[in-house]
């Protein structure tokens, strides 16, 4: 029976194919990465002649982490699993009669997590495969069903021994062996798998059920049992990708729940079937490989994975190479490791030059690469060839020319041309030139075109045509890279270049420039201090030379034109305001008659010796001094001179004989070279202002005097020493009297000032109690008419009163010029409250006009009070009201103001003013 089962697993494992009819056409959408055994179950066949030691499978854990350190364990001691999860024998296994069946458990070595896979182990020989036709492969599969165990027993129960053996581990008579079931199994379902049987069935009162995933545990209702026969059955079809293995349990029962069996496990693996196509990771591929490379170098690695089993044909992938493209230099330059992926070169002859990217496809064919059986998927790969230097740059001709003028820089002479086949703008194709020859004094420099890769040959120090008219240079060229091994470079790579220099006129050149000479100041007009002359550069060609004054600060000198001689027209004076340092600059201009004409510029310095030309000036000019003589009572003295040395200090200071006074009030003692000190001769001196001359000498040869006055307070002091402010009034010069005077006016006029304040405030005093014609408080307007211009009496009689009256119509105000108008502005609201006044009245005289008008305003409800200035500024005509001068204006008490009481309460106060009678 062992080696029946045994046969079984060898055929399922070594012949099993995917049917065509019964594979599906894509791959399922892979589930989310879980951390585990990659199947659940393994079988493996093993030869006879396994030693000990020797490695058997490898169980595959996926890390999804790949981070976790993970422990491997078998329950079987005569099998030990490496680290890396590889499962290896610790005895030979010659005399294994029977399938072997174990746990291997993986457990994370810092977490409490723990996964376990199924291992089940049976020695080969035991059948022969059938041929893989369609009849063997049914019959192969017809033989996996019958292999079945159609009867499964419960195992005896041992007696129960004492208390002290009731917890030992009973030992099973035999082992339930596994139910392979083949998936994508086509039916009819549900169909029968085993018969789970005990010896105590004859009871008809027994019932059984299985409990587990896929039974009563998701997924649910894969497998059932009939609870009287016993008999097992599977409801779908099983796909080992998604479940490799199940693990049930079977339960015997009587009528009344009790347990009349031990559970026995069944394990149930799913066969597998090639029914998952090759899938490659990526459908396009991109690798590159070195042009010129040796054959058997690799070049890149496609990668296909296959869902089914890889312990078995179903998963073991395949590859090879479908086509290439181009074909150059043959069509297979390109191989495949069919196990790895791996691609690599076979033959010699990769030229970027002539081909730069090979397509390839790659085909991927599980079944360990049966084209007959097996799946297949293809993908492309896309080899690109990199540029190596295995191509020197060559000029496109041996001689270049050009011409450049002479005196000029950076003038690009001529460009070098190349050719160069490789990867452009690399270090392979980027060219770099060099003058060998021809140049030593180093005027010309090629520069490197970055865009065109040219030679552009520059002038960098100017060619002189008179001294070289041509020049013969030897030019190389090279790449930035050196160039591949076993690359020679080519003589192609060498030019030369001939270069003829072009004349030019040059400009005139001053043979020392800047030119310095020396001379004394004071030099007299009309001396030749020098020659400045210029010269050509030009001479292969006669031409004149003419000189001009560029720059004269002080317009000292003159220039011949012809001959370039300097001559003075002033005198040179070395104090001058022109002169820095003793130096002065000039600057002339040389030019000849060329076409075009060219000119250029000397400097002339001139050196000026200093002479003893300016008397010592004495410092300072003013000063003070105490009235007492004091020790302190010294005022310190120097002087100061333009001249340089030696025509400056030591200076010799003294006072002149006359007037007799000076020296009789005042000393003069030496302090040093430059400094006198000078004080009074007498023990007091009257308060004022002194000016005493000092003369002053310098030490040239001759020396030069100067007669200087200082100015010297003289002020009565304080303890400290110090002028109080009355002694410097008094030190001012004023006189007793005189400081009497400035204070008597000054008196006087704050006297003015307050009496004319006092005056101003009394007037306003009495503006302010003078009665008003209209007392304010009954003034709703709160403005003041102030009419201050008086007509000329009986002089007025043409004037034309009537443009007081209202205008016949607004037209001509609205279409007036600018000037002032009514600057009030009237209230909007309803006026229908006020009665109309007549568009065009026309009274007989002023007071009948002024009735009307306080009518009518008395009764607005928008005429003011609300603090408006009415100006009427209208000058019509058409008044029938007479002269003014024929009203009475005197001001005698016989008139009678009572009828200003029938104006309204704003005459009101009027009235009351002047028409109260006698008593007032």
């Amino acid at each position: 029976f062992a080696k029946m089962i045994a046969g079984c697993i060898l055929l399922a494992c070594t012949v099993l194919v995917g049917a065509s009819s019964g594979s599906r056409a894509g791959q399922p959408l892979k589930p989310p990465c879980r951390p585990g055994f990659s199947q659940n179950f393994y079988t493996v066949i093993v030869p006879r002649d396994l030693l000990h030691g020797q490695s058997i499978l490898k169980v595959k854990f996926e890390d999804c982490q790949h981070s976790r350190e993970v422990g491997f364990v078998s329950s079987d001691p005569n099998f030990s699993v490496r680290p890396d999860g590889s499962l290896y024998t610790e005895q030979e296994v010659a005399n294994l009669s029977e399938p072997v069946q174990f746990m291997v458990t993986a457990r994370g070595l810092h977490d409490p997590h723990i996964w376990e896979t199924t291992v089940k182990l049976a020695l080969a020989g035991h059948l022969h495969p059938l041929p893989l036709t369609k009849i063997g492969f049914e019959e192969m599969l017809s033989r996996v069903w019958e292999s079945q165990p159609r009867v499964i027993k419960f195992s005896r129960r041992h007696q129960r021994g004492s208390s002290a053996n009731s917890l030992r581990r009973q030992k099973r008579d035999w082992v339930i062996p596994p139910i392979n079931v083949p998936e994508n199994g086509r039916g009819p379902f549900p169909n029968m798998l085993v018969r789970i049987r005990s010896d105590q069935d004859r009871d008809p009162g027994i019932r059984y059920s299985i409990t587990g995933a896929g039974a009563d545990q998701p997924p649910s209702g894969i497998y059932n049992i009939d609870p009287i026969s016993g008999n097992m059955f599977v409801t779908q079809p099983l796909d080992r990708e998604e479940r490799a293995s199940f693990h049930l349990r079977a339960h015997a029962v009587d009528m009344n729940g009790n347990q009349v069996e031990n559970p026995i496990d069944l394990y149930i693996y799913v066969i597998d079937m090639n029914d998952n196509r090759p899938e490659f990771q990526n459908q396009v591929y991109n690798g590159s490989v070195a042009e010129g490379i040796k054959p058997g170098s690799s070049v890149m690695q496609v990668t296909a994975t296959d869902s089914d089993d890889s312990t078995t044909a179903n998963g073991m992938v395949r590859y090879r190479i479908l086509s290439q493209t181009p074909h150059s230099p043959i069509p297979n330059m390109f191989a495949i490791n069919m196990e790895t992926g791996d691609i690599s070169t076979v033959a010699a002859g990769l030229d970027r030059e002539k081909v730069s990217q090979y397509t390839i496809i790659v085909q991927a064919t599980d079944m360990e690469g049966n084209l007959n059986f097996g799946l297949s998927n293809t993908a492309t790969a896309l080899i690109s060839i990199t540029d190596i230097n295995d191509n020197p740059p060559e000029l496109t001709v041996g001689t270049f020319s050009g011409q450049v003028p002479e005196n000029k820089v950076n003038v690009v002479v001529t460009n070098l041309t190349v050719v160069d086949r490789d990867q452009p703008h690399s270090p392979n194709w980027n060219a770099v030139y060099r003058i060998v020859s021809g140049d030593p004094s180093g005027h010309f420099t090629v520069r490197t075109n970055p865009i065109t890769n040219e030679g552009m040959l520059t002038v960098v120090k100017p060619v002189d045509f008179e001294m070289n008219r041509a020049f013969m240079l030897t030019v190389v060229v090279s790449n930035q890279a050196h160039l591949a091994s076993g690359i020679q470079s080519s003589l192609q790579s060498t030019a030369g270049v001939t270069i003829s220099v072009q004349d030019v006129n040059e400009p005139p050149v001053f043979p020392v420039n800047p030119k310095t000479i020396r001379f004394e100041e004071g030099v007299p007009a009309g001396t030749t201090l020098t020659v400045f002359a210029a010269q050509d550069p030009d001479h292969f060609i006669h031409q004149i030379v003419r000189y001009s004054k560029l720059s004269d600060p002080a317009n000292w000198l003159r220039i011949n034109r012809t001959n370039g001689q300097i001559t003075t027209m002033a005198l040179l004076d070395r104090e001058s305001m022109y002169v820095k340092n003793n130096m002065y600059e000039a600057t002339f201009l040389a030019y000849d008659n060329g076409s075009p004409q060219a000119s250029g510029t000397g400097t002339l310095q001139i050196y000026l010796i200093d002479v003893n030309d300016n008397a010592p000036v004495l410092i300072p000019k003013e000063a003070q001094i105490c009235e007492r003589a004091r020790p302190n009572s010294r005022i310190n003295i120097t002087a100061s001179d333009a001249d340089a040395e030696p025509n400056v200090g030591p200076f010799v200071f003294e006072l002149p004989s006359f007037p007799a006074s000076i020296r009789r009030n005042w000393t003069i003692s030496r302090l040093s070279g430059d400094y006198a000190q000078l004080r009074l001769k007498i023990p007091y001196l009257e308060a004022g202002v002194y000016v005493i001359p000092v003369i002053v000498s310098d030490s040239g040869n001759p020396p030069l005097s100067n007669r200087s006055m200082i100015r010297i307070k003289v002020c009565p002091c304080d303890n400290n020493g110090d002028c109080s402010a009355t002694g410097a009034v008094a030190a001012a010069g004023l006189g007793t009297g005189a400081i009497i005077a400035i204070l008597m006016c000054i008196i006087i006029l704050l006297s003015m000032v307050l009496l004319f304040v006092v005056w101003m405030k009394r007037r306003e005093k009495e503006r302010q109690a003078k009665p008003l014609l209209i007392d304010p408080e009954d003034d709703v307007r709160d403005n003041i008419l102030k009419y201050d211009e008086e007509g000329g009496g009986e002089e007025d009689q043409d004037y034309d009163l009537s443009q007081l009256q209202q205008p016949e119509s607004l037209d001509h105000i609205i279409s007036k010029p600018t000037g002032v108008r009514r600057v009030d502005e009237r209230p909007v609201i309803a006026e229908s409250q006020y009665p109309v006044r007549p568009s065009v009245p026309h009274p007989g005289d002023i007071g009948d006009f002024i009735n009307d008008g306080l009518r009518a305003a008395d009764n607005d409800p928008t005429a003011p009070p609300y603090d408006s200035l009415l100006v009427f500024d209208y000058e019509g005509s058409g008044s029938t009201a007479g002269s003014v001068s024929s009203l009475n204006s005197t001001s005698s008490g016989d008139q009678d103001y009572d009828y200003l009481n029938d104006w309204g309460p704003r005459f009101k106060k009027l009235a009351d003013l002047y028409g109260g009678g006698a008593d007032d």
